[in-house]
C-alpha cells in the first residue's frame, strides 16, 4: 500500500498532536494543574496514529491506562483531554476520569481503564455486538506488554478466535510493565507468535514505523470488517518518559538506553522519510508543526479556564433507571400456576422476542438449556448467536458482556452457580458497576448477571454461596433476590428492560416452588418490598427461602396468638427499609431471618436502618437469625447445622414476642 501525500500529512499531524499535547500535559503536571497520575504516550505515537487512521466513527476503541494517544487519534479534541486531566467539567469524562479513565463514546472511544487487560475483553464484547447486529464495525483493543501475561489476554483472544469476531488486538510492547522488564516475566516474549494458537494471524511490527503500522492495520481492519475474524498486531516500541510523570526512571533502565530510543523517534523518522521521498517539503512540515502547536496551546488555555464540576453532581450517574414509585401496581387479572424456573424462563423468552439485542452467555445454556433449565428451548428459537455456549472462562465472558452492553447489546450472563461469579469479580466491580458513572451517563450498562445461590443438596462450599450482601455494597449494581414465581418473573422482566446492571440471584431450593403468576405482561420495579403476610405482633423480614420458613413459622404461631407480619424486600440494592420501618411502627418488634452468615450482612443493614428511623417504635431489641459464619460443609448433618431451620425461626419469633 502506497501512502500518498494527503495521508502522510494526516499521519504526521496526528503524531505531532499527540506529542505536543503530552509534552504540555507533562509541564502542567509539574505546575500542579494535573492532580493525579499522568501516563504519557511519548515515543509510541506511531501506533495509535497508524491504527486509528483506518477507523470510522462507527468503529470502537478500548484502551488502557496509557490512553492519551488513542483518545487523540480516535478524535477526542485536545482541549477535552487536557481539561479532563485538570479535573474540569469540560473534560471528556466530565472530570470523573483523569489520565486513566477517558471516555468519548461520541467518537467511538469507549473508555480507557486503569485495570490492565480489561479493555481486551470489552473489545471482544463490542465485536460480538457488531456480529450480532450484522454491522461492519470493528473493535480495537490497545494494551501493553504487561497485559499479555494476564488471564484476560488468553480468555479474550480465545473467545474472539473461536467466534471469528471483528476485533483487532494491538499490543504496544514498550518492553516494561510499569518498571518490570517484559523479558523477565514472559516465557515467550514473541507476542505475535501466540496468535495462531487462538486461530488468528499475528504480525510483529516496528512500533516506531508509522508506515508499516498503517499498512498492517489496513489489512487487519479490512479482514475483520469482511468477516475474516481477529488479528493480533505486536508493535515493538519504547516509552521515552517515565511510567507516569513524577516517577523515578533510572532504577530499572539506563539513561543511555532511553537516549538511544529517542534517536528512533517515530515523528522524526517519518519526517525524514517524507522529505527524502519528496512527498512533503520541509517548509510544509514546519507549518504543520506550528499549526498543531497553536492548537495545543489553545487547548491548554481552554482547559485552564474551564469550570470545576459542581460538587452537587458527585453522586450523579451511579444508576440510570429512576428509583421506583413508593408502591407498585399489583398485577391483576387471570392467574395460573407455574414453578419458579418456569416463571423466569417465560420472562426471558418474552423479553428476547421483544428485544433483538438480548444475547445469553453461559456454560451449557444452549442446546442443553442450562443446568436448571432456565434457558430450555431458547436455542432452537433464537439460535447460537443469541444463545451462546461459552468456554469455562468467567472473567472472559463477563468482560465480553461489559463491552457488548457498552456498544448497545443487552447481554445476559448465566453463571449457573453464583460462586462462579467471583471469577469475574474484577470485571463486575471495576467495569460493569462503574461504567455509567465514569462515562457521565453516556454509556448504558444494560447487563444482567444471574446465578443460583443457597445451601442445600450437599453442594458444599463452592456451589452454595449467596454473596448478595457483598454485591449490595458496590455502587452501581442492582441486586435482586426473589422468593416466589410471580416476583421472579416480574423482577426479571424489569431487569431486562432497565438500563442498569443487575445481579439476579435465584435460590436453588425454591426453583421448583409452584405458585400463581399473572397472565399477560407485567414487571415489578426494584426497591419495593412485598408484605407477604399482615400481622400485629412481630415483624419478620426474610429473603428467598427464608420467606418460606417465615410463612411456615407464622402459621404455627398463629395458634398461640402470635400474629406475624412478613416482609420480603425482594431486592437488596436498592433496599426498601422504609417498608420495614412502617411495619415495625405497627408491631413494635423486628426479627430478620437470613440464611447467609451474619457479620456485615443485609440483616445488619436493616437493623441499623430501623434503629435509626424507627427506634421509638421498638418495644423490644431487634433480633437477627443468621446462618453460621462458616464455609458451607458437605455432610447433611453439618449442612443442616449451619443454616437457620424452621424450629429456630419459630423459637426466635416466640422469644421476641414474649419480651
Amino acid at each position: 500500500m502506497t501512502i500518498d501525500a494527503q495521508t502522510a500529512r494526516s499521519l504526521y499531524r496526528t503524531m505531532l498532536l499527540i506529542r505536543h499535547t503530552e509534552e504540555h500535559l507533562a509541564r502542567c503536571h509539574q505546575r500542579g494543574l494535573v492532580h493525579g497520575a499522568c501516563h504519557t504516550y511519548v515515543g509510541e505515537e506511531a501506533i495509535a496514529t497508524g491504527v486509528c487512521a483506518h477507523l470510522s466513527q462507527r468503529d470502537t476503541v478500548f484502551s488502557t491506562h496509557r490512553g492519551h494517544g488513542h483518545a487523540l487519534a480516535k478524535g477526542v479534541p485536545a482541549s477535552e483531554l487536557m481539561a479532563e486531566l485538570m479535573g474540569r467539567s469540560t473534560g471528556c469524562s466530565r472530570g470523573r476520569g483523569g489520565s486513566m479513565h477517558l471516555f468519548s463514546p461520541e467518537v467511538g472511544l469507549m473508555g480507557t481503564s486503569g485495570i490492565v487487560a480489561s479493555c481486551i475483553l470489552q473489545a471482544v464484547g463490542a465485536g460480538y455486538t457488531a456480529a450480532l447486529a450484522g454491522a461492519d464495525a470493528v473493535a480495537v483493543a490497545f494494551f501493553g506488554d504487561g497485559a499479555v501475561n494476564n488471564g484476560a489476554f488468553h480468555e479474550g483472544l480465545n473467545l474472539a478466535g473461536v467466534w471469528k469476531l471483528p476485533v483487532v488486538f494491538v499490543c504496544e510492547n514498550n518492553q516494561f510493565a510499569t518498571e518490570v522488564p517484559f523479558e523477565s516475566v514472559a516465557g515467550n516474549t514473541d507476542v505475535a507468535s501466540r496468535a495462531p494458537f487462538y486461530g488468528m494471524p499475528g504480525v510483529c511490527l516496528d512500533g516506531n514505523d508509522v508506515s508499516a503500522i498503517y499498512r498492517a492495520a489496513s489489512e487487519a481492519i479490512a479482514r475483520a470488517r469482511d468477516g475474516g475474524g481477529p488479528t493480533l498486531l505486536e508493535c515493538r516500541t519504547y516509552r521515552t518518559r517515565a511510567h507516569a510523570e513524577g516517577m523515578g526512571d533510572f532504577t530499572y533502565r539506563t539513561r543511555e538506553e532511553v537516549d538511544a530510543w529517542k534517536q528512533r523517534c517515530p515523528i522524526l523518522r517519518f519526517r525524514e522519510v517524507m522529505q527524502s521521498n519528496g512527498l512533503i517539503s520541509a517548509d510544509e512540515l514546519d507549518a504543520i508543526n506550528e499549526a498543531v502547536l497553536a492548537e495545543v496551546r489553545s487547548a491548554q488555555s481552554f482547559a485552564e479556564a474551564s469550570p470545576w464540576p459542581d460538587p452537587a453532581s458527585a453522586a450523579d450517574f451511579i444508576f440510570s433507571t429512576p428509583e421506583p414509585a413508593p408502591l407498585p401496581t399489583p398485577p391483576t387479572g387471570a392467574e395460573r400456576t407455574a414453578t419458579f424456573s418456569q416463571a423466569v424462563l417465560e420472562a426471558l423468552t418474552e423479553a428476547m422476542a421483544e428485544d433483538a439485542s438480548i444475547l445469553v452467555l453461559g456454560e451449557g445454556i444452549g442446546v442443553r438449556g442450562g443446568n436448571f433449565r432456565t434457558t430450555f428451548g431458547l436455542y432452537e428459537k433464537y439460535g447460537p448467536m443469541r444463545l451462546r455456549d461459552t468456554p469455562i472462562s468467567e472473567r472472559g465472558f463477563v468482560g465480553l458482556a461489559c463491552g457488548a452492553a457498552m456498544t448497545g447489546s443487552r447481554p445476559v450472563v448465566d453463571f449457573m452457580f453464583a460462586d462462579f461469579v467471583l471469577d469475574g469479580m474484577g470485571e463486575i466491580l471495576n467495569q460493569i458497576a462503574k461504567m455509567q458513572y465514569m462515562s457521565s451517563g453516556r454509556l448504558k450498562m444494560r447487563a444482567l448477571l444471574r446465578g443460583c445461590i443457597g445451601i442445600g443438596h450437599s453442594a458444599a462450599t463452592h456451589h452454595s454461596g449467596s454473596y448478595y450482601s457483598l454485591f449490595a455494597n458496590i455502587p452501581g449494581l442492582r441486586v435482586v433476590v426473589p422468593s416466589n414465581p410471580s416476583d421472579a418473573k416480574g423482577l426479571l422482566k424489569h431487569a431486562l428492560r432497565c438500563t442498569d446492571p443487575v445481579l439476579f440471584l435465584e435460590h436453588r431450593e425454591v426453583l421448583t416452588l409452584k405458585g400463581p403468576i399473572p397472565d399477560g405482561d407485567y414487571e415489578i420495579p426494584f426497591g419495593v418490598a412485598r408484605v407477604v403476610r399482615t400481622g400485629a405482633s412481630v415483624t419478620v423480614v426474610g429473603l428467598a427461602r427464608m420467606v418460606l420458613l417465615a410463612q411456615e413459622a407464622a402459621e404455627i404461631l398463629a395458634g398461640e396468638g402470635i400474629d406475624v407480619e412478613i416482609i420480603d424486600p425482594r431486592t437488596v440494592s436498592p433496599l426498601d427499609t422504609a417498608s420495614v420501618v412502617r411495619s415495625v411502627a405497627k408491631t413494635g418488634r423486628l426479627l430478620i431471618v437470613e440464611e447467609a452468615f451474619g457479620p456485615c450482612g443485609i440483616a445488619s443493614e436493616i437493623a441499623a436502618a430501623v434503629a435509626e428511623s424507627g427506634f421509638n417504635d421498638l418495644d423490644a431489641p431487634i433480633r437477627r437469625l443468621n446462618g453460621l459464619h462458616t464455609p458451607t460443609p458437605y455432610s447433611p448433618t453439618l449442612e443442616q447445622a449451619v443454616v437457620p431451620h424452621l424450629d429456630a425461626v419459630v423459637a426466635a419469633i416466640r422469644s421476641l414476642a414474649a419480651e
